[in-house]
């Protein structure tokens, strides 16, 4: 095999520093690509989330020797940061050393990832050609020329619409001054668009359930402020089980508050809502759906959509991708994320032969090689990328071997599967 010399990664998020950090240890050559203007830019539009995990689950150890070399203070392991905290003590730090930040564009967009001289239907010297990688920023276009390509850029901008059938419901686009994404900060900087307001949260997942009692937390200070909880099925049930819940009791407490609001009656809860349409109504919007297949209106202020994310494939599309049609993760990982059969904290340990394409020494890293798959860790992601560096510096062995280990759990349970 050719020696690879430079490596491309796309995204300056906890696992595109890792990958960096890994490589920089085999003598390889990474160069980042950030679309925002700072590391952990994504995770910042989450900042004031409390994470489930503590600070022993968001480290990496190459990263934290390269810190540890320059004095880092060090966080307290036990201890569960928000959003804001692994950036400002974890991320931007790290992004700041020497030996890293000669190598981070900021402010660079990523828009393709091709095979110099070849498009996807051409075979003829495709293996041989080298990654160009097409990107933008505030100076115009530009082509990056790499050995291999580690696409570590996440889902967060690819949020699932309301509709059931995985696109918007009419009304959805044109209405989007009122429809939030993602986890608006609603005690925080957003606080005045969602009190004395009368809000609809779209979900069933524990983003939903946090913006729920974000919200209920908000009315006793606001009274006026009005919160509804729509499930696109009925999954309370499924959220207080077992699985990950015994591994992250912060998950589990999470859903027993939710239930106890449900249960008390100052949590309005509607399942199985099927949103067929939404249509401005004065400041306010007209919600006409189906409810356990009856239909009912309803009238909003606001909609807030945490039905989870998707993976942003438009970038790849010269790459001969190997992914599962349905999960959209790639194929030899997809049955072990598959959320019908497993919890994230069941997932067996996977690396470089999992996350292979077609086209040899491009991978996904991380959030987005979950693609569907709402079961990530990140110290899966971590594991991904030591796995995919040990191959791409030649090291077969190492990259086939798993070391995932989280934290606190007997030998014996480290990387078992729905045991």
């Amino acid at each position: 095999m050719k020696p690879i010399k430079e490596v491309i990664i796309i995204g300056a998020g906890p696992i595109g520093l890792a990958a960096a950090a890994r490589l920089l240890e085999k003598g390889i050559r990474p160069t980042i690509i950030e679309k925002g203007d700072t590391a952990g830019a994504a995770m910042l539009q989450w900042g004031h989330v409390s994470l489930f995990t503590p600070w022993s689950y968001m480290l990496d150890e190459a990263v934290v020797n390269l810190l540890t070399e320059h004095g880092w203070p060090g966080v307290d392991a036990d201890v569960t940061p928000t959003g804001r905290e692994v950036v400002e003590h974890y991320l931007q730090p790290a992004a700041k050393l020497p030996e890293l930040a000669e190598h981070i564009r900021y402010g660079t967009e990523v828009f393709g990832v091709s095979k110099a001289g070849v498009s996807k239907h051409t075979t003829q010297g495709r293996d041989s050609a080298r990654f160009v990688v097409h990107c933008r920023n505030e100076l115009g276009s530009q082509m990056l020329h790499s050995d291999a390509v580690i696409d570590a850029s996440g889902t967060w901008s690819s949020p699932n619409p309301l509709g059931l059938d995985g696109l918007p419901v009419p009304g959805e686009l044109a209405n989007q001054q009122s429809v939030y994404y993602g986890i608006p900060d609603i005690l925080g900087s957003q606080r005045s668009d969602f009190a004395r307001k009368r809000n609809l949260v779209v979900g069933a997942g524990h983003s939903a359930m946090n913006i729920a009692l974000d919200l209920l937390k908000l009315q006793v200070a606001e009274p006026g402020t009005e919160v509804i909880w729509g499930m696109r099925k009925n999954n309370i049930d499924k959220l207080l089980g077992k699985g990950i819940n015994d591994k992250v009791p912060a998950r589990r407490q999470l859903g027993l508050a939710a239930k106890k609001a449900i249960e008390n009656d100052t949590l309005k809860l509607v399942s199985h809502l099927e949103i067929k349409e939404i249509i401005r109504a004065g400041h306010g919007l007209d919600i006409r759906a189906l409810a356990g297949g009856a239909p009912i209106g309803m009238q909003v202020d606001n909609i807030i959509v945490a039905t989870g994310f998707r993976p942003d494939l438009e970038m790849l599309r010269e790459l001969r991708l190997d992914l599962d049609h349905i999960v959209e993760a790639p194929t030899r990982l997809a049955p072990l994320i598959d959320p019908n059969l497993h919890s994230c904290g069941s997932v067996r340990a996977h690396g470089v032969d999992e996350l292979s394409h077609d086209d040899a020494h491009f991978y996904i890293a991380g959030m987005k090689s979950y693609g569907r798959a709402p079961t990530f860790l990140m110290l899966t992601g971590y594991e991904q990328v030591r796995s995919i560096v040990e191959s791409l510096a030649g090291n077969t062995e190492a990259a086939r071997s798993s070391q995932l280990r989280f934290p606190g759990a007997p030998k014996a349970q480290q990387g078992a599967c729905c045991g």
